[in-house]
Formats: structure tokens, C-alpha cells, sequence
């Protein structure tokens, strides 16, 4: 009974014309023989090879079983970070989680911007290598480098950046900011400066960094792109949630700490998360239509916080008594 409703709802989650036969087969490692006698029900699966699939194809086993009731969702959460090792390994399995999704054909990004998209800070500047300072700072406790000069990533951990970030570029992605934004990445680089990690060169180099950042985001928000799609909401904070859209599948990916998150493919959840995503859209004004004075304004808002943050760097500089 459960290896039929296993089968049957993974047929359901699969693309119309898709061969649930060499679904299973890919997903196991089988011959198509040996597929064909699982979807047939002739040979069992083996409770491994159950777990292998349900992972493979994001369902969940949970409800298979009857375990939980409709408001309890089975997640997936990624592992800990502590150091560079860590960090790698969650941008490349956050790579291997999104990657199969958004290469499909009318996928969308949805990302409620509390913060600057991770996406955007995943290249290979001096505004990259600062964000892996400041997470290797806050969640490895061993972290000894106090110089932010001195911090050199690893090379094989600046190739799974920039892989990451290189998934967001060209993709269909419909973003909602509010003016707090671009606080946290603010509040970072003041909290390092003032805290002696950051030559005043450096504060002022990142700060110009971040002004370009903001300039190529602005620089996308116009009438005709429809491939992206920023809006500015009043009303609410974000939360950093984003929902992976496609024809056949949604994937919800929810934080619960700085970098790390739960992600969940269920139908239920994913669908009221899109519908939510939808209400905050209604409130919120597309800046792509609003008008060049609308975004000019609403972007000014991000340049004068720069501008203050320079000016308070170039301040302390000028008081420096020693």
C-alpha cells in the first residue's frame, strides 16, 4: 500500500509526458527491467530505496505514512555552518537544490528582500569576500582573523560562490524590497569599521561597491522587463522567504538563521506561500511602471544611506586624534 501511493504520487509530481518508469530508474540507479517491476509492483522497494526516491524528487514520506496531520510539513534543512568547509558545502547543495528547478522552461523566482538577495553578493568583489568575513565571523566561533585584510577565502569556496550567483543572472525573478533593505549590509560594514576590522580605505571602498550594487539593480527596473519584476512595499518588512515557481513544481525556502533555511516542496504549503507572495504583491507598487521619479526616489533612499555611512567613515577618519 505504501510503495502504490509512493508511486502514485511521485506520477503526480512528475512533467506530463515523463516516464514515471525511468523516473525511478534514475532516481535508483536501476535497469529499465528492474524499474518496470518496482512501478509494476511485482518486485518491493526497499525502504532505502524509498528514502532515495522521496529525496531525490522532494516528496514527502511523512504523509505517506499518515504520520502528521495536514498542518505538519516534513522539511528539509541545511546543515550547520561553522567554517569555510561549511560554507561551501551550502552553496553547493543550494546550488544542487535550485539549479534542477529554474532551469525549467516559465520558472520564477519570488524573493521577499528583508536583506540585499544573497544572489547579488555572490561574485567575486570586494563586497563578496567582506559577506563570507561577516558570516564566518557571526557563525564560526573558532574564526580568529580580526583584520579583514588579512582574509583571503579559499579558492575552491569562491568557485561555489560564484557558481551560485551565476544562477541568478537571466533567470525570470520577481523581487519585493522595502527601504530597510539595505540596512543590514550597512549596519555590517559601520559595525566592523568602528570595531577596528576595517581600514577606513576598505569602509569607503565597500561603501562605493554597494552603490554600484544598487545602480546595477535600478538599472533593471524599467517598463518593457518582464523578466524582472521589483516591487516596493510599504506596509511590511520581508522576510528573506523564496518560492521557486514552475509549470510542474514549487519549492519553498524559509530561513531560521543567517544563512541557513528550511525548504520544502509540498503542494499545500507552496501553494499558500505563492498565494501569500500574490496578496503582498496587490500592496505593494511595481516599480517597473511606477515612473522614472518613483524609482528615482525610492533608490535615492538607498544612495543618501551610503552617502551617510561614507560621510560618518570620512568623519571619524578626520577625529582621529592618535
Amino acid at each position: 500500500m505504501i510503495q502504490q501511493e509512493l508511486l502514485a504520487t511521485l506520477s503526480r509530481a512528475l512533467p506530463p509526458q515523463t516516464s514515471l518508469i525511468e523516473a525511478v530508474a534514475d532516481a535508483l540507479q536501476l535497469s529499465y527491467d528492474a524499474a518496470h517491476r518496482r512501478t509494476s509492483l511485482k518486485s518491493k522497494l526497499s525502504l532505502e530505496e524509498s528514502v532515495l526516491l522521496a529525496r531525490y524528487y522532494n516528496l514527502s514520506l511523512d504523509k505517506l505514512f499518515a504520520t502528521t496531520k495536514d498542518h505538519y510539513v516534513a522539511v528539509v534543512k541545511t546543515r550547520n555552518i561553522e567554517d569555510e568547509e561549511g560554507l561551501m558545502r551550502y552553496f553547493n547543495s543550494s546550488l544542487a537544490s535550485l539549479e534542477p528547478l529554474l532551469q525549467e522552461q516559465e520558472s520564477r523566482v519570488f524573493y521577499s528582500a528583508k536583506d540585499i538577495p544573497l544572489f547579488y553578493t555572490l561574485t567575486d568583489n570586494l563586497l563578496t569576500r567582506f559577506k563570507i568575513y561577516v558570516w564566518l565571523k557571526v557563525l564560526n566561533p573558532k574564526f580568529s582573523i580580526q583584520n579583514f585584510s588579512q582574509f583571503i577565502p579559499g579558492l575552491s569556496l569562491m568557485d561555489s560562490v560564484r557558481k551560485l550567483g551565476n544562477l541568478y543572472n537571466d533567470l525570470n525573478a520577481t523581487e519585493i524590497w522595502d527601504i530597510t533593505t539595505i540596512n543590514s549590509t550597512l549596519k555590517q560594514i559601520n559595525f566592523y569599521y568602528e570595531a577596528g576590522h576595517l581600514t577606513a580605505k576598505i569602509a569607503l571602498e565597500l561603501c562605493d561597491h554597494l552603490q554600484k550594487l544598487m545602480e546595477d539593480i535600478a538599472s533593471k527596473v524599467f517598463p518593457k522587463n518582464e523578466q524582472f519584476l521589483f516591487y516596493y512595499n510599504e506596509l511590511l518588512l520581508m522576510n528573506n522567504n523564496v518560492l521557486i515557481d514552475t509549470p510542474h513544481k514549487k519549492s519553498l525556502y524559509v530561513p531560521f538563521s543567517m544563512l541557513s533555511y528550511y525548504q520544502t516542496s509540498d503542494r499545500t504549503t507552496c501553494k499558500q506561500a505563492k498565494q501569500y507572495f500574490d496578496q503582498q504583491l496587490e500592496h505593494s507598487k511595481l516599480l517597473n511602471t511606477a515612473g522614472e521619479r518613483e524609482r528615482a526616489v525610492f533608490f535615492g533612499k538607498f544612495y543618501k544611506k551610503i552617502e551617510a555611512l561614507r560621510q560618518l567613515v570620512q568623519a571619524t577618519q578626520s577625529l582621529n586624534f592618535d
